[in-house]
């Protein structure tokens, strides 16, 4: 248990008042949901003599809260890239704090963290219910989002500008770690505001998280364009498909959506390193396949093989994160080569529906856990919790320090039983 973080939250003080809230059973500040579940490993505990295992906080509202409801403002921003869900949280967010709490102002942040710079352009909104009565049947953010701006001193400027008691942010690993700066700058100047994040993640890649908002629609999303690819590598003679999704440096999305539609000859993920030369490498491979089924399919993953651009000038947008050249083009042109070398047709389709999946709205699953998400948020603020986040760990909603960000992203362990149920699906063989 040494190598976990130090899941305790922090506070801003005692919690002297009373909940507004009634006829709901309260969450004692004592409950804490088992990190680790496994029987063997509780009783290694035990048997260690240690005085209690792993364990989370559980997330839900507080009897006592530390701001009074109706003197605070609320202040919610997006960050990073879009991801189906963001209006769900929004909506959800602001009639939380409107309708249980009774907190009288909530400012929507536009574009960013820049959104929050005091005299920033765009103005930011100050949201009413008629403004979020319909977002969540929109994709997007009503807010807008971009990356960068996080600047701590100029955000708590801004912040303290405009009142800010409570600060929620929706957004992934940059998102959380510019979070962290905010916080550590509120604290220098001894501030009581509160910051909570909703971790927004596409490629479900957040560790101590088992699933991220947007995820579940994401990968229903990709299996539509694998159905198509599919029917136009059949539809034609030695059709080959590839479709490329999203997945920087975790390949769950094309995991979970290749298990979804079981149509996926290959699939290729950041996780596991693949060849295309050589015997046993994609490009024979695949040429074998032709020869006996006549079509192919290839799901592929926007960080998979990046060592086919070793050499290349690294280029990186305003977040710090790397551009990844796309793959889906690489493979499309060595494919073919590969192929009119050796003076056999084929017909490759390439579909690259990243943008449009990531722009949709929640499927109804990902609407809930949306809501559920930003109903905690809202409980864990208003009891003065801050430098946290809210995830879902072992079926419970919990609070997470969002110092976890620094223990790196959740990946595919290729030893595990998701990667084990990938390679039943597709049959492929290890392309070494």
């Amino acid at each position: 248990m040494s190598d976990l973080p130090d899941f305790t939250i922090k506070k801003l003080g005692k919690a002297e008042h009373t909940s507004p809230i009634k006829e709901i059973r309260f969450i004692r500040d004592a409950e804490r949901i088992v990190y680790d579940v496994h029987c063997d490993a509780l009783m290694e505990r035990i048997a260690e003599g240690a005085d209690c295992v792993a364990a989370l906080e559980a997330a839900g509202p507080r009897k006592k809260l530390y701001f009074d409801p109706v003197k605070i403002t609320a202040g919610i921003v997006s960050c990073g890239g879009l991801c189906p869900g963001i209006n769900n949280v929004i909506r959800s967010l602001f009639m939380q704090l409107h309708h249980q709490y009774q907190v009288g102002r909530v400012l929507g942040f536009r574009f960013g963290f820049r959104g929050i710079y005091e005299g920033a352009i765009p103005v930011l909104e100050e949201l009413t219910e008629e403004m979020v009565e319909d977002i969540h049947n929109h994709g997007g953010s009503m807010l807008g989002s971009s990356r960068g701006g996080s600047e701590p001193k100029k955000i708590v400027d801004g912040l303290e500008h405009h009142g800010v008691n409570v600060l929620f942010t929706i957004g992934g690993d940059g998102t959380i770690k510019g979070s962290i700066a905010v916080e550590e700058e509120i604290t220098r100047r001894g501030l009581d505001i509160a910051v909570v994040n909703i971790p927004k993640t596409i490629d479900n890649d957040i560790p101590f998280i088992s699933k991220s908002f947007g995820f579940q629609t994401a990968f229903s999303e990709a299996v539509e364009s694998i159905r198509c690819a599919h029917n136009e590598a059949r539809g034609a003679p030695n059709g080959i498909g590839i479709v490329k999704v999203m997945g920087r440096r975790s390949g769950f999305i094309a995991a979970h959506a290749t298990l979804a539609q079981e149509d996926v000859n290959y699939v290729l993920v950041p996780e596991i390193d693949f060849e295309l030369d050589g015997p046993a490498g994609l490009l024979v491979e695949l040429e074998q396949r032709l020869a006996v089924a006549h079509h192919a399919l290839i799901l592929v993953a926007e960080g998979a093989g990046e060592k086919y651009f070793e050499g290349e000038e690294a280029r990186y947008d305003l977040s710090g994160n790397k551009l990844l050249n796309d793959i889906g083009v690489y493979l499309k042109d060595r494919i073919k080569g590969y192929f009119a070398d050796r003076k056999i047709e084929v017909n490759i389709k390439y579909i690259d529906p990243s943008y449009i999946i990531r722009s949709v709205r929640a499927i109804p699953e990902d609407a809930v856990f949306c809501g559920i998400l930003a109903e905690h948020a809202v409980h864990a603020a208003m009891s003065g919790r801050t430098r946290m986040i809210i995830g879902r760990w072992n079926a419970r909603f919990v609070h997470l320090p969002m110092d976890i960000v620094q223990f790196g992203r959740k990946q595919i362990d290729p030893s595990e039983a998701l990667w084990r149920s990938v390679i039943l699906s597709t049959g492929q063989p290890a392309l070494k």
